[in-house]
């Protein structure tokens, strides 16, 4: 007696020591807390971060070819040998020159060139906020999925447990010649097919769970408790409001509308090509000395330009591939905002769906159970048939799994739907 109560104790101890080295690496997230730390680790943000940074240098860059230029060249070099019949006796020589250049007229391309690069440096920083809006929707949907899954199980695992129970009622009532043997097995394989679909709903969990800790980066082997449940919340704007304000909210739709922008201003500098550009420059150099001296040095200024009077055509081509590159942007433009469209109305129209769903299955549980427990009554008094039995569990089943896909499609499509509109978890 005390063996056992010791081995007892000593099993308690162990599972609650264990327990508490599980629970220290156990992540418990509410949604917005699973939002924050994607936010903060995820590597898609600090790639579109690199991105906005390189768009800024090169605006930079831009911008510094536009201002003034200072050159200074020098080179010194010795001589010996002999030279038309003189000796050189390693001579030395040197010439040092300073030289300020300034664009006067660059036919545009200046300017042009420096919209382009705000323009790009623009679509980086809208590509950063895209990312994170995906991201947050990406987070919530894994989220949903995850506790979706954990009640998929329970509903899983309560159908196998009635399975079993009733093949014990049928293997009492069949040892006892009430009931032939094809009601026994049938009552077997019932039970197999619904440990298969827990087995199954097991593993889709534990996918689910890896999917959310690759978007948040944890370590695979963390436990997760997610804190947060399904609650419904109404979403009360029109279908009308939601596309008007993905019209003007959508980051990669203003993305595209800058693509559009970029290719006008293409065109533009093609055309420059057909225009002179200017320069002026000023310089001064010297030679046989460090330093300029009052004996040896000289100055320029000057102004220069440059006009390409025949080049083959290659102007006109490049003009010419400006301008499908323009047609094609217009294009896609188009395409971009049919593309939203659609995706603004079948994300609505799958929350309004789910929103349907959710407020009917309520009833069909209820209709089900009740039709389990006519059905497992009748059958054991004799009055039933074993396929009404597991009908009317599969029944139950499927209303109760109905019933919750019916609540975390609701809260996935809304999810989506702001998504699409562009909103960054704001609410509405």
């Amino acid at each position: 007696m005390g063996g056992k109560f010791t081995k007892k104790v000593t099993s308690l101890a162990f599972a609650l020591l264990f327990l508490q080295e599980t629970t220290g690496l156990c992540a418990s997230l509410s949604v917005n807390e699973a939002v924050a730390m994607a936010l903060q680790n995820n590597l898609d943000i600090k790639i579109a971060s690199t991105k906005e940074n390189q768009a800024e240098a090169n605006l930079a860059a831009t911008k510094a070819q536009a201002g003034v230029t200072v050159s200074l060249g020098s080179n010194f070099s010795i001589s010996d040998g002999v030279s038309d019949g003189v000796s050189q006796n390693f001579e030395r020589s040197n010439n040092t020159s300073v030289s300020v250049n300034y664009p006067l007229y660059s036919a545009g391309k200046t300017q042009l060139n420096t919209d382009v690069k705000e323009h790009m440096l623009q679509q980086s920083m809208l590509n950063t906020q895209r990312t994170t809006e995906n991201i947050t929707y990406n987070t919530i949907k894994a989220y949903y999925d995850i506790l979706e899954a954990h009640k998929n199980i329970g509903v899983d695992q309560e159908s196998v447990d009635n399975y079993g129970k009733h093949l014990e009622n049928v293997q009492q009532l069949y040892s006892a010649g009430s009931v032939p043997k094809s009601d026994l097995l049938r009552s077997e394989v019932a039970l197999s097919d619904a440990q298969q679909t827990l087995i199954k709903a097991q593993n889709t969990l534990v996918i689910n769970e890896l999917t959310l800790k690759n978007i948040l980066k944890m370590d695979k082997n963390e436990l997760l408790d997610l804190t947060d449940d399904f609650r419904y919340i109404p979403f009360d704007q029109t279908l009308d409001y939601c596309l008007s304000y993905a019209s003007d909210n959508r980051k990669d739709l203003e993305q595209t509308q800058l693509d559009y922008e970029i290719a006008k201003k293409n065109v533009d500098l093609a055309k420059a090509d057909y225009k002179p550009t200017v320069s002026a420059s000023l310089g001064t150099n010297w030679s046989k000395q460090p330093l300029p001296s009052e004996r040896d040095h000289s100055y320029t200024a000057g102004i220069s330009a440059s006009w390409d009077v025949f080049d083959n055509g290659l102007t006109k081509a490049n003009v010419d591939a400006a301008e499908s590159a323009l047609d094609e942007a217009e294009l896609t433009l188009q395409q971009e905002t049919d593309s939203i469209d659609i995706e603004v109305r079948q994300a609505y129209l799958n929350m309004r769906d789910a929103e349907k769903r959710f407020n009917l299955t309520q009833t069909a549980i209820k209709q089900a159970e009740e039709d389990l427990f006519i059905a497992q009554e009748k059958y054991r008094v004799g009055a039933g048939i074993i396929l009404d039995v597991i009908d009317a569990q599969l029944a139950l089943s499927t209303a109760r799994t109905n019933h919750i896909s019916a609540q975390y499609d609701y809260a996935r499509y809304k999810a989506q739907l702001k998504n699409a509109m562009g909103l960054n978890g704001e609410n509405i």
